[in-house]
């Protein structure tokens, strides 16, 4: 009589050695994501390191880019955060920047930022202008600084905001108010108005800064038609102190309906690591005074000082009236003779204070842990 096969015991064994096989896997997978982790951290150390090119080869670096300034027919300029840094403005991403100080859980503190004065790269742009040689500005900075350089309002895009400008959006055109100060103190995103009444109108006063998130929608000071159009006719551009990772999904800046033939020649300088490095006909490691510096040795350009007396904005501001006089706390650039010093001295507010508002309050909300509210039932 043949005995019949232990069908149990196959069917243990099938399942065991299933389990077994699916253990296995699920360790490849652990292994193979622990590895893609590292390896994604790698690259963001790498990207995150500054680089610092040595004299002779900034030298020569910055001789090819006084070459591509002269040969140019319409060179458009791109500036970031790191163009300001001079002028004791922190940049967002390099080793002091608000994001990387928050992502460390340090605390965030700024002076006034109505204290800070163009720098040497903001003059040096401005005289590059007034030679012909830079047809367009496009910045991402809302510090005012290229406009109290000097640089013709028609000449930049502020694709940001800024920070000295407020609008009445309730007259037809848009109502534009220029002030003395940081209009911004109690805005943030998505809450603009900055608690002042148009006076032709009623209306009320918002700023012009774009917060992360936010669609800028305003005509000027941002002037997207200016920067297509710049952007379109460009056959070099030059990028300062950007990281780019905002500017880059700006399609209409880079000419990517072109083949990549005919799309303007890219020249970066920054420390760190950009997306568009790998397209760049030239990178240049080092800070932005130091090759605006030598750029401007090479063209034989002089460089001119910043003037208060000369600051555009003192000839474009609204003064204010009379019941808005306590409506701000900020910094006049130039306090008026008789008129009230709201620095932080005279304010009592001594020593850095958190940065809580206005066009820096989304760089500084970004990280931090929103608490959630108790709802009592």
């Amino acid at each position: 009589m043949e005995e019949k096969p232990d069908t149990g015991a196959s069917s243990r064994d099938e399942r065991k050695a299933k389990e077994k096989a699916e253990i296995l896997q699920r360790e490849t997978q652990r292994k193979s994501f622990k590895l893609v982790r590292e390896e994604r951290l790698e690259i963001c150390v790498v990207h995150c390191l500054q680089v610092f090119d040595d004299t002779e080869d900034l030298r020569c670096k910055v001789g090819q880019l006084a070459e591509a300034v002269r040969q140019a027919q319409h060179l458009v300029i791109y500036t970031g955060a790191g163009i300001s840094t001079a002028a004791s403005i922190p940049d967002y991403r390099g080793p002091n920047g608000v994001w990387t100080q928050l992502q460390k859980g340090r605390a965030v503190s700024s002076s006034d930022l109505s204290e800070a004065e163009p720098t040497l790269t903001h003059m040096c742009i401005r005289m590059l202008h007034e030679e012909n040689m830079v047809q367009h500005v496009v910045s991402q900075n809302c510090d005012g600084l290229h406009l109290r350089s000097g640089l013709p309002r028609h000449t930049l895009s502020e694709l940001h905001g800024n920070m000295f400008i407020e609008v009445c959006t309730s007259c037809s055109p848009v109502r534009e108010f220029v002030r003395l100060f940081d209009v911004t103190e109690r805005t943030a995103r998505y809450r603009h108005g900055t608690g002042r009444r148009c006076a032709h109108c009623g209306g009320e006063l918002r700023d012009t800064i774009v917060h992360f998130g936010e669609r800028g929608t305003l005509e000027q000071p941002l002037n997207w038609r200016g920067a297509s159009n710049a952007a379109e006719r460009a056959d070099v551009i030059l990028c300062l102190g950007s990281s780019l990772k905002v500017l880059k999904k700006y399609g209409c800046l880079w000419s990517m309906n072109r083949p990549a033939t005919r799309r303007p020649k890219l020249y970066i300088v920054n420390l760190q690591w950009t997306p568009k490095d790998d397209l760049a006909t030239l990178k240049i490691h080092g800070k932005c005074d130091d090759v605006m510096r030598l750029l401007m040795e090479q063209l034989n350009i002089q460089i001119p000082a910043y003037n208060q007396t000369e600051d555009p904005v003192l000839s474009l501001a609204t003064p204010l009236r009379p019941e808005e006089e306590d409506s701000y706390t900020r910094k006049l650039i130039a306090p008026p003779a008789g008129g009230k010093d709201c620095s932080p001295d005279s304010l009592g507010q001594g020593g850095g204070t958190a940065v809580q508002g206005g066009w820096f309050g989304r760089g500084y909300s970004k990280g931090r842990k929103r608490k959630r509210r108790k709802v009592v039932v």
